[in-house]
């Protein structure tokens, strides 16, 4: 019988299996064996690496990364919405801040992790103590493995503490009887980032080991750490406050600071930079290519389009454009764009239509249709994981396309840099720099306009062009809620998103990074060879005439826009049931959880 923190996350007999060290999603499909027969797994490289390979493999499938964890818990924000709909349960009670304690997507995303917890901690314990890791041909392979379990250990631990708060944990195997209770988070990240450290001294750079993007290397590992610094010196939710903050906080922004100016330092030239064109980056995801400059740190492997929900993902099918196409199969479009999301990008900014689809492929009256069909803005959904993308095109209702999951690019390194140096420092030079790199790769050929509109000359106004450039960059990518919650601004930008849309739907100027914007009630496009070609601008008033051969949509105003922007009990629309005060940043623990362990507190709100 296990503890009863872990009943609820099955047995210990896991998938692993004699794959090698770099296998690319080879360990999805491997072998079953159980861990808790430690003498035959931790016996040889080939037991240890297979143990390792099933830590991975609770990265993937609907209960982490392949669904749950990245498509349902990260929103509602002021970014995206998730589905559309009352709170009812699950992921539109998430989505709507009204979620309960037995809420079965909240409990399935709470077991996996603390799965991928219990299978490293195995891997913590008996890797060091194989008789080959002091010394051996297999030494410097099984120290190299010691260090990914630490990282991935660090992983799942970080997604509990900033969906959950303060949550047990675990460093030991489950232990019959064994009661685990709340841990101060702050504790917890302390100890999470000496382990990183280690980790980063026992594992091995990309260029020294392999290209692989699905295991962790030392950058990947470095990056983490900067990313568990940053949120252990930013603010936290609790007891219904988003303004906590530990008073040491500046020596983990400097921390960060550090391993970040490390990441980007010429010495490690070759290991990881920025890719020249962001389009590539989602391509190379999308088409599953080679990322050529190594941007993508690290990804969450999942398998070939149309595997199993236990190792595969419903990106691309879940979200992204609404699809009903003979060539490209069918989609849900779930996931809308936060309309005033749309206008935190300049008018040239090519992230923006990579980053918001505006435009579906679905039922006309002559039944499916490959063409695209231009969509009101309400209707937009979120663009970088798309099914039409995908090389070969996957026919049919399948949900899964094995689309891999991005959890570090180079860019957050680089921004990271940047946000800690002004913190700390100002808005000094490197910290402009930093920050006009990323946002620079992403005008494209229209370079010359990043800057415009843009005031980084004192400390609180580069805050604030940080804070927006992080949320044109990694739109879609599962970051900008925890951005807002480490900053203590969740509360107060759902309320400005929901004051925004109201605007929007009464024709009033609606403010953006770029000002006050009196925005355009419609919207004309063509549609060219099957492609949407917009015929007027998003950003100012329309012409006197329409033109000629458009259709029209109602880009900002209209009944279902307004709904966006109601609050209430009974609201359906943006974070319809957050109320400041309630603790409902947090999720709840599982219900089940809370009976079977004595003394565990549940989160405020519940």
């Amino acid at each position: 019988m296990k503890s009863s923190l872990f009943r609820l996350a099955s047995a210990v007999t896991v998938v692993c299996g004699m794959a090698g060290l770099w296998s690319c999603k080879d360990y999805l499909e491997v072998t079953p064996l159980a861990y808790n027969t430690t003498e035959a797994t931790f016996s040889s490289l080939s037991g240890a690496s297979g143990a390792v390979t099933g830590v991975y493999d609770l990265l993937s499938g609907d209960n982490t990364y392949g669904k749950t964890v990245s498509l349902y818990f990260p929103y509602d924000t002021d970014e995206f919405i998730g589905q559309s709909g009352a709170s009812q349960a699950g992921r539109r009670a998430i989505a709507r801040y009204a979620e309960s304690s037995t809420d079965a997507e909240v409990e399935n995303g709470w077991i996996a992790l603390y799965q991928g917890v219990e299978r490293a901690n195995i891997c913590i314990k008996y890797i060091p103590q194989m008789p080959q890791y002091a010394a051996g041909p297999d030494s410097a392979t099984l120290h190299h493995l010691h260090g990914e379990v630490l990282a991935l250990r660090a992983q799942f631990m970080h997604e509990l503490i900033r969906n959950w708060g303060d949550v047990p944990a675990p460093r030991e195997p489950s232990i019959v009887g064994k009661q685990f209770p709340n841990e101060d988070r702050l504790a917890t990240y302390t100890q999470l980032i000496a382990d990183l450290d280690q980790a980063s001294k026992l594992v091995l750079w990309r260029s020294a080991g392999s290209a692989e993007r699905e295991r962790f290397t030392r950058g990947g590992v470095m990056a983490l750490r900067a990313r568990l610094a940053l949120a252990r010196g930013g603010y936290y939710p609790k007891d219904g406050r988003e303004d906590n903050r530990a008073g040491d906080y500046k020596t983990y922004l400097q921390l960060a600071h550090d391993i970040c100016q490390e990441l980007m330092s010429t010495r490690h030239t070759g290991e990881h930079s920025l890719n020249p064109s962001y389009s590539d980056i989602f391509l190379s995801i999308n088409h599953q290519q080679a990322d050529a400059t190594h941007e993508l740190m690290l990804e969450v492997g999942h398998g070939t389009a149309n595997s199993a929900a236990s190792s595969d993902s419903k990106l691309g099918y879940y979200n992204g454009p609404k699809l009903n196409s003979p060539t490209y199969g069918t989609s849900s479009g779930a996931i809308t764009v936060a309309p005033p999301y749309f206008y935190a990008f300049d008018s040239t900014d090519l992230r923006r239509d990579l980053t918001i689809a505006a435009y579906n492929r679905a039922t006309t009256t002559g039944g499916p249709s490959d063409n695209k069909i231009g969509v009101a803005l309400d209707k937009a959904n979120d663009g970088k994981f798309r099914r039409d993308w995908h090389i070969p095109a996957v026919t049919g209702s399948g949900n899964y396309l094995g689309y891999n999951w991005p959890l570090i690019r180079f860019a957050d390194v680089v921004l990271m840099f940047a946000e800690t140096e002004n913190e700390l420092n100002g808005p000094t030079t490197a910290a402009v720099n930093a920050l006009l790199s990323v946002r620079r790769r992403g005008f494209g050929a229209n370079q010359a306009n990043a800057s415009r509109n843009l005031n980084l000359a004192t400390q609180a106004a580069f805050r604030t062009a940080l804070q927006n450039e992080r949320l044109v960059e990694f739109g879609g990518e599962g970051i900008r809620k925890y951005d807002l919650l480490r900053w203590g601004l969740l509360g107060t930008k759902i309320l400005e998103t929901q004051a925004s849309i109201n605007k929007m739907a009464t024709g009033a100027a609606v403010p953006t990074f770029y000002g006050n914007l009196v925005l355009p009630a419609s919207a004309y496009y063509k549609t060219v060879n099957g492609e949407v070609q917009w015929a007027t601008s998003f950003y100012k008033a329309l012409p006197s005439v329409t033109p000629a051969g458009t259709t029209r949509v109602n880009w900002t105003q209209g009944t279902s826009l307004t709904a966006l922007g109601v609050t209430g009990p009974a609201g359906t629309g943006l974070a319809a049931e957050y109320v400041p005060g309630k603790g409902k940043e947090l999720l709840p623990i599982p219900q089940k959880t809370i009976d079977a362990t004595p003394g565990l507190r549940q989160n405020m709100g519940y």
